[in-house]
């Protein structure tokens, strides 16, 4: 099976059973999502969307995040991962918003890995999630299934999976597929111990005719 038809393949399975893929992270606006996201480094979002609320309440938009102390604010995100340094991205990059970008969250990737708290990675959720950009945000499931699938090839690190899954995805379905191969790995293509036995994947994904030959 040559690359181009496992993609195929993997492309009509999710459109025919994820059509509406999104992101699993509940926020109105952009500097919510962009909230949101900052605390889910790390974290699961069911966690994170029990913690936003309180956040978004308390400070509605960047410029009350900005006036924030470390002190008023960790409180609320105490029950995140990595709570000490989340609190200080957090305040740090509402203040650059309101400093850089007039309050807004600006929706480009150069821009916004210049806010503290944000990667490559946030950059790209945020930018594919709100304005449907062609950028592959490559976290721990999106890496882990493009190489058991067989979507990535000795794909070494995020970025090298990232070029490979934007150069085979077609441009108008990448902030789609983002979501696609997360929720796949979230809910399917589990770390420890894959659901192989319901995946739809089975005829084009590597791991699993590898674990086949095994068998036999």
């Amino acid at each position: 099976m040559t690359q181009k038809e496992r993609y195929a393949f993997v492309i009509e399975y999710f459109e025919k059973n994820s059509p509406d893929a999104e992101t699993e992270l509940i926020y109105d606006d952009p500097y919510q999502l962009l909230v949101a996201v900052i605390l889910s480094a790390q974290c699961t979002d069911k966690r994170v969307n029990l913690t936003t609320p309180a956040i978004f309440h308390k400070y509605p938009t960047p410029k009350e995040l900005s006036q924030a102390t470390i002190d008023e604010l960790f409180p609320l995100i105490k029950s995140i991962s990595y709570p000490n340094s989340k609190t200080k991205h957090l305040i740090g990059m509402a203040r650059m918003l309101q400093e850089n970008f007039g309050g807004k969250v600006p929706l480009t990737v150069q821009e916004l890995i210049t806010l503290p708290g944000v990667g490559r990675k946030t950059a790209n959720v945020i930018t594919s999630v709100v304005d449907k950009q062609p950028n592959m945000a490559v976290d721990t499931h999106v890496f882990r299934v493009a190489g058991r699938i067989g979507l990535t090839v000795n794909a070494r690190t995020p970025l090298a999976a990232e070029r490979q899954l934007t150069k085979n995805f077609p441009l108008e379905l990448i902030h789609k597929a983002h979501h696609w191969l997360i929720l796949h790995g979230r809910y399917i293509c589990i770390a420890r111990k894959p659901k192989c036995e319901i995946c739809g994947l089975r005829p084009v994904c590597k791991y699993y005719q590898k674990q086949l030959k095994q068998v036999k």
